[in-house]
């Protein structure tokens, strides 16, 4: 019982991260790199669509990626819907293929990037810490109906715990490695 409390904490732990290490891709860090665009969607005979499923992603070299679309009359939707997401981005369309150069980040743009990093990293501790308070809770639940015992229910605190412990410090680090990544010229 205990087992299954535990792994339902660390499931909601794990969702947690995920949606953390989803927030820090869509912060660029002024190279290219195709993630960047991985919350763009694009209008596909009327149905919103995500942009890999309509195009090809590519990093051109350090400073520009290159989407190329399956479907040619794409191409200006495509531009449009890149232009309208709030990466900050401006895409030239040649035709064929749109560009999109990477704009050089100012130190002032770093720190909003690391200040927004911390934030998201901050929204990831909440949802973790609520993860363990919502263990906790039944296992005073499960205490109180008298299913386990209190060293039981303290064992099971004290799993959960460790748990809650590991999933922030891996927090953390992903943290330090984006600020590095952001701050770094």
């Amino acid at each position: 019982m205990i087992d299954d409390i535990k792994a339902d904490a660390e499931k909601k732990m794990k969702k947690s991260l995920e949606s953390l290490n989803s927030a820090f891709n869509k912060i660029r860090t002024g190279r290219a790199h195709p993630s960047i665009l991985d919350s763009v969607t694009v209008d596909y005979y009327g149905q919103e669509t995500p942009l890999r499923q309509v195009a090809s992603v590519n990093v051109e070299d350090n400073r520009t990626l290159s989407v190329s679309p399956w479907e040619k009359p794409l191409l200006g939707k495509i531009e449009k819907a890149i232009m309208m997401s709030d990466l900050g981005l401006n895409p030239s369309n040649n035709g064929e293929v749109i560009r999109i150069p990477m704009p050089m980040l100012t130190e002032e743009t770093r720190k909003e990037m690391v200040k927004q990093a911390k934030a998201d990293a901050e929204h990831g501790k909440v949802s973790i810490r609520s993860a363990r308070r919502d263990a906790n809770s039944t296992l005073k639940e499960l205490l109180k109906e008298k299913e386990i015992n209190e060293d039981e229910e303290r064992y099971g605190e004290e799993e959960i715990q460790k748990l809650t412990d590991r999933y922030i410090a891996e927090i953390e680090k992903q943290l330090k490695a984006k600020e590095e990544d952001l701050m770094a010229v």
